[in-house]
């Protein structure tokens, strides 16, 4: 400032009028000046474009509001009374002001640049005691609207370590004796409080290297101190203005720190805004989705990566409550933008920067989700020595200009890799993972152009997949169909160029010609074939063909042959899997005699029905979809797979009495093999002469549950991955799916809703939902039992699971087949048709459709 102008203090009081007139308004709720923020049709703007409209309504002579009565004597934009224009000088004498007419810094607290508990307490105690909150919603409105005030405010009082003293003692000792005193003083006591500091910037510096020392959860801000703040002054609704306006002003600057000035690298504090910001109750509020919360997101998206995964550390420390919180605070604004918006494949729900940075954000609570819960870091499963060998066509592919897909392996998010832990390693999180799938965001996904999205990999694209925990199953399932489809038409292209080079005519399908009698050893010799010579030719689409009997595999005929080898390899009279008649599940026969390719096989059968979207009706525990997906099996997975065996362990864990002296049991252990001998173990070397005691039991049941789980069954189950990893090595079933969504891939669906099936049933040749015949049908199969239920859905669609999503998203078509008849109903099970007679009773309709679905086996039967 030029000492030589007088009228500069004079000038500068007034733009900084027209400033405050801007960001804070007269007071006066029916303002009608439309340069002031109190007027209802203002349109709120950032500290710098309110500072640059202040400089034009001074130029400009524009109008200065009164203060109005709840204002006066508290506003600093208001310091005088003044009913004249802007360049009204009556409160200047000779170029001075008047000291009566400037504000009270004790009011206005203009000084104060950062927040404490114990200062807001004191001023909201000043603002109690005359009615008015001016000067807090002032203090608010300044500090809450600027990331350096907030980086600065809250922080919690942290004692010195010997190292810092030490150093502290050292710099001293060049100062004088009194500055030696001092120093002493603080060294011995509490780090500074922000309020000691005045917010100098010895202080600030000094706070800003003491961060880089933090652990990888500790932060400076004192979160609980936050919390009873926001407990106090949320409930007051004109406090809460504020922090919704200070919200909408910091955002974008907090946006611009992080994009260009990479402000989180100079200052880890800087993560403090957002903890502070994110610990607002009302965010989810609808005054905040609007505009305010949407900002913030963009600006919380913009996070480095080692922030991000810090910000996940720390809200794993939440309670479940909290984290609810924090989801529905996200889920809130994603719903809010998706209902009120139309979007359409013309106008892409990937496109709004809102829902982008809301999901974004949602990413870091689902990883403090997992954090949360219950980990099992350490039981996985070493990685296959045997690589799946490369297929044949590499050189040709090369030759074409073609490179090999996913070179670079399966994708994996990078906040996953900087935190060290995966989503198959969470046993139960916080909430469930449920909640964080959203609804209203699916139903308007367009799939096809998320799924090429997701496969380009460009920044300027956002695919949801790369967000799976916010889709559903159904939705999921949609992109790895693309996904499959687009692999099938690219092997297909592959082969036709193949086939242009050699000059000679190959197959560009997956065609296997079986017998019904020899299904398995037909199966078995093809297969084994096509996975040494080339296993690119099991990601062709599937073609079956029964030798002898007519049908055109359009889907059913597939269908089919997926039951029959299921039905076939998981006969117990074979021996390769054991069955449990309490749980009515399969597992792996340590003591088979069947070689490891029949292992393979059934690996490869469970890969192609996923690749050709068919289901299966296999009864595995849920721990052999946790081995495919990398885990170990340990001693809580016995409760699903050998639960007698689990309830005896748990007892031994629990007992209180003397172990070794009461059960007098060793390291070694008994089991039977194929014809019933007793096979000796012992889980330790020499485990006969080890007894189990208080002390190690808790070994023995980690190592009976290891040997059972893994080490006994250790060939097959490696045999049996390898043949489904033959197929699914490329896909991203990993990425997108958890190992019980992997199991209703597979299986599909146990529940079976016929009333969702009737409601989306269509009807050709004349039928139609009003029929008298059709009424009675639905009667009849809504009388079924269960079982029966089953077979209709076995006769009808070739399995008798429900697909992902349920029967609601099964298309059947009934259509009518000639007559009132003695024929029996038929089906077509690649199209889910069923044929039905118009039969002139409800009891004939009855007795026919039962005989129908429990004799119908083959093709051209009927």
């Amino acid at each position: 400032m030029n000492p030589t102008n007088p009228l500069l203090p004079c000038l500068n009081h007034l733009i900084e009028r027209y400033y405050h007139q801007l960001t804070e308004g007269c007071g006066n709720e029916a303002c009608t000046n439309e340069a002031c923020g109190s007027s209802p049709g203002f349109r709120r703007m950032d500290n710098n474009a309110a500072a640059i409209k202040a400089l034009e309504l001074y130029k400009n002579n524009a109008k200065l509001c009164d203060p109005h009565p709840s204002k006066k004597g508290a506003s600093s934009a208001f310091p005088e009374n003044s009913a004249k224009g802007a360049h009204n000088f009556s409160a200047c004498s000779n170029g001075k002001m008047n000291h009566k007419d400037l504000p009270s810094t004790r009011e206005d607290f203009r000084d104060l640049n950062y927040l404490t508990e114990e200062k807001v307490y004191e001023i909201l105690a000043l603002c109690g005691e005359t009615e008015d909150y001016s000067p807090l919603i002032r203090v608010i409105g300044r500090v809450f609207s600027s990331a350096e005030s907030l980086v600065q405010s809250f922080r919690k009082a942290k004692q010195h370590t010997k190292e810092e003293l030490k150093s502290l003692q050292a710099k001293d000792e060049d100062k004088d004796e009194d500055e030696k005193e001092t120093a002493s003083g603080s060294a011995s006591a509490m780090e500074v409080d922000p309020d000691a500091a005045a917010s100098s910037g010895e202080g600030a510096s000094h706070d800003s290297n003491n961060v880089q020392k933090l652990g990888p959860v500790e932060v400076s801000v004192d979160i609980e101190a936050v919390r009873r703040v926001y407990d106090r002054l949320l409930s007051n609704e004109k406090i809460e203005a504020a922090f919704l306006n200070a919200l909408v002003y910091l955002s974008p600057n907090v946006e611009c720190d992080l994009t260009y000035h990479n402000v989180y690298a100079a200052d880890p504090n800087y993560l403090n805004v957002f903890i502070i910001v994110m610990e607002n109750n009302n965010l989810h509020s609808p005054e905040y989705l609007e505009i305010a919360l949407p900002q913030f997101c963009k600006a919380m998206s913009k996070l480095p990566l080692p922030a991000l995964a810090k910000l996940a550390r720390l809200w794993s420390q939440y309670g479940a409550d909290q984290i609810r919180r924090l989801v529905e605070t996200f889920q809130q604004l994603i719903t809010y933008t998706v209902i009120s918006n139309e979007f359409n494949s013309d106008n892409l729900v990937n496109e709004d920067d809102g829902v982008v940075a809301a999901t974004k954000c949602l990413k870091i609570v689902y990883y403090a989700n997992v954090l949360g819960g219950d980990l099992d870091t350490d039981h996985n499963e070493e990685e296959d020595d045997e690589p799946i060998p490369e297929s044949s066509e590499l050189t040709l592919q090369e030759l074409l200009g073609e490179e090999r897909r996913n070179k670079k392996g399966p994708r994996v998010d990078p906040l996953e890799t900087e935190l060290g832990i995966r989503t198959s390693d969470c046993r139960k999180p916080l909430i469930p993972f449920e909640e964080f799938i959203n609804e209203p965001l699916n139903d308007v996904l367009e799939m096809d152009k998320d799924y090429t999205f997701f496969k380009v990999e460009t920044e300027s694209k956002f695919s949801f997949m790369t967000c799976p925990f916010i889709l559903n199953a159904v939705t999921k399932n949609l992109g790895l169909y693309y996904d499959n489809r687009i692999r099938m038409y690219s092997e297909r292209r592959i082969t036709a160029l193949y086939s242009l080079v050699q000059g000679q005519q190959l197959n560009p399908y997956l065609r296997l010609k079986v017998r019904r009698d020899h299904i398995i050893d037909d199966a078995l010799v093809r297969l084994e074939m096509i996975a040494m010579e080339n296993p690119a030719d099991l990601k062709k689409q599937l073609y079956v063909e029964f030798e002898g009997e007519q049908g055109v595999d359009e889907g059913g005929v597939s269908k089919e042959f997926f039951q029959l080898v299921v039905e076939e390899i998981f006969n117990p009279d074979i021996g390769m899997f054991t069955y449990d008649e309490s749980t009515k599940l399969f597992w792996f026969n340590p003591s088979s005699f069947e070689n490891e390719g029949q292992f393979t096989l059934i690996g490869i059968v469970l890969g192609l029905a996923i690749y050709n979207n068919c289901i299966l009706d296999v009864h595995f525990p849920m721990v052999v979809y946790r081995k495919l997906m990398g885990k170990k099996g340990t001693f809580r997975d016995l409760a699903d797979s050998h639960p007698v065996l689990y309830q005896s362990l748990k007892e031994l864990l629990e007992y209180e009495g003397n172990v070794e002296e009461d059960m007098m049991i060793t390291f070694q252990i008994s089991q039977t093999d194929l014809f019933g001998n007793p096979v000796m173990y012992d889980l330790r070397e020499g485990g006969e002469k080890i007894p189990v005691t208080n002390d190690n039991r808790k070994e023995f049941v980690a190592l009976y549950a290891e040997y059972m789980l893994n080490k006994s069954v250790e060939k097959q189950f490696k045999a049996f991955k390898r043949g489904f990893h033959m197929v699914t090595n490329e896909s991203p079933l990993k990425y997108l799916f958890r190992p019980e969504e992997i199991e209703l891939l597979i299986c599909g669906s146990r529940n079976l809703d016929f009333q969702a099936l009737e409601e989306t049933t269509e009807y050709d040749g004349g039928y139609n939902r009003d029929c008298h015949i059709i009424k009675d049908f639905w009667e009849t199969v809504h009388s079924f039992g269960q079982e029966q239920k089953r077979l209709f859905l076995q006769f009808t669609t070739g399995t008798d699971r429900a697909p992902v999503g349920g029967l609601g998203k099964l298309k059947m078509i009934i259509a009518k087949n000639g007559p009132d008849s003695d024929r029996l109903p038929t089906s077509h099970t690649c199209f889910n048709v069923l044929l039905l007679p118009e039969y002139s009773t409800k009891e004939k309709l009855r007795e026919r459709l039962l005989k129908a679905i429990t004799y119908a086996k083959g093709f051209g039967m009927l």
